[in-house]
C-alpha cells in the first residue's frame, strides 16, 4: 500500500483529522494526484449527526485537514524542498449543498487555485454516491519559528 502524503511527512502528527499517529482521530489519507490532492474515508457510527447521515463538524474536518494537505505539498513542490513547510489554516468556508450519507465511500478531491510563496488558497469537494455534498474553499498558510505548529512535522 501507498504512504499516503500524512505517512510520508508526518507520521507523528496527532491532528485529529489527519495525523496518523491520533488513534481516535479520521486520519485522513490524501495523495497528490495530477494538479489535485485526493483521499477516500469512511465514517464510523459514531461519525453520524442523526441515523444515516454524516455530522457537519467531522465533513468540514474531512474538508479543511485535506485542503490544508493540498496547500502545504503544493508549497513543497512550488519551492523544490525535500519536505513541506507547517501549514495552518487561516480560513475556510464550507458549502453544505446536501446530507452526506454516513454509510458511502467519502472522496475527497482539493487544488490550489491562487497561491503566494506562503499561502495558498484552495478549492475542495467532498463527494458520495457519485454525488456533490459539499464544497470548502480556504486559505492555508505557512507558519514561522515561534508559532505553535512549526515543525509538527
Amino acid at each position: 500500500m501507498d504512504k499516503s502524503l500524512q505517512e510520508t511527512y508526518a507520521p507523528q502528527n496527532i491532528c485529529f483529522g489527519c495525523g496518523p499517529a491520533n488513534e481516535k482521530g479520521l486520519r485522513i489519507r490524501s495523495f497528490a494526484q495530477g494538479d489535485e490532492v485526493i483521499a477516500e474515508w469512511r465514517a464510523q457510527p459514531h461519525h453520524q449527526a442523526f441515523p444515516g447521515v454524516l455530522n457537519g463538524g467531522i465533513v468540514g474536518a474531512l474538508l479543511d485537514c485535506h485542503s490544508n494537505w493540498a496547500a502545504t505539498y503544493y508549497m513543497m513542490k512550488q519551492s523544490g524542498a525535500d519536505h513541506p513547510p507547517s501549514t495552518v489554516t487561516a480560513d475556510y468556508a464550507v458549502k453544505f449543498l446536501c446530507p452526506t450519507p454516513a454509510d458511502a465511500l467519502i472522496h475527497l478531491k482539493a487544488r490550489v487555485v491562487e497561491s503566494s510563496k506562503n499561502k495558498a488558497t484552495v478549492e475542495a469537494e467532498l463527494i458520495a454516491n457519485d454525488k456533490l455534498c459539499a464544497t470548502c474553499r480556504g486559505t492555508f498558510v505557512a507558519v514561522k519559528p515561534g508559532h505553535p505548529a512549526y515543525h509538527r512535522w
